[in-house]
């Protein structure tokens, strides 16, 4: 596809979605879209992977692939790929001044080429999906990194082709983590497949599931709140 075109859509989806007149939805957004708002799950996604592993070896051994996902979005998109390119960000670019405008006076540093909220986001939600294996879970957690991925447009700072980009990157990188990880799982455990109602086929307590299923839509009602608070 013709560079132009993939500029000309992105201009066309930000103007649909930056922004709007809507108080509730601008502050709604802008929680959502930080990072500090989501610290619960991440100790809940924690919290499932100490509960459900029955040694420190296993237990490091995930936060171990988290950790090596996570540093290597961060480490090649904001070490390489956003210099590189060099893209700049909506709410910085010149012809787009005065046409799209930052919602609660909410702004970015850095290059726009390609999101690192989403691209961590989908490394998250991937890897921890493709680890406990469970319909219900994966969709949520889906969910939860579209929104998040979403919000970044609305708030002007990146394109939808910085998006498209960190999601693809995001979810290669938790594919090939997890595989990695796997490989050295099979070599400490004699346990590849539980048979049972109470866990998933890879022994995840969907009691412990439920936990952080209930902390993330707890999280969303938290940010409803927080954005009725400040209008």
């Amino acid at each position: 596809m013709d560079i132009g075109v993939i500029q000309g859509i992105d201009r066309l989806i930000l103007l649909a979605f930056n922004g709007s007149e809507n108080l509730f939805l601008d502050n709604f957004v802008v929680v959502l879209t930080s990072a500090y708002t989501w610290i619960p799950l991440y100790f809940s996604l924690l919290y499932l992977v100490i509960k459900n592993n029955e040694n420190w070896q296993k237990i490091l051994l995930v936060i171990g692939a988290v950790a090596i996902c996570l540093l290597l979005s961060n480490t090649i998109n904001l070490g390489l790929v956003k210099p590189l390119v060099a893209r700049l960000r909506p709410l910085e670019e010149p012809s787009l001044r005065g046409i799209i405008s930052a919602t609660n006076n909410y702004s970015a540093s850095g290059y726009s080429f390609f999101s690192s909220h989403t691209s961590n986001a989908f490394v998250l939600a991937v890897f921890f999906s493709l680890l406990i294996r469970d319909k219900v879970f994966t969709t949520c957690m889906l969910v939860w990194c579209s929104v998040v991925s979403l919000t970044r447009i609305y708030l002007g700072v990146h394109y939808l082709s910085d998006v498209v980009v960190g999601i693809i990157f995001g979810s290669s990188i938790a594919v090939l983590v997890y595989f990695l990880y796997l490989r050295i799982y099979i070599r400490c455990s004699d346990k590849l497949h539980y048979i049972s109602t109470k866990y998933t086929r890879t022994g995840y307590s969907f009691a412990d599931i439920d936990v952080v299923i209930s902390i993330l839509i707890l999280t969303f009602i938290y940010a409803a709140f927080r954005a009725v608070l400040s209008i």
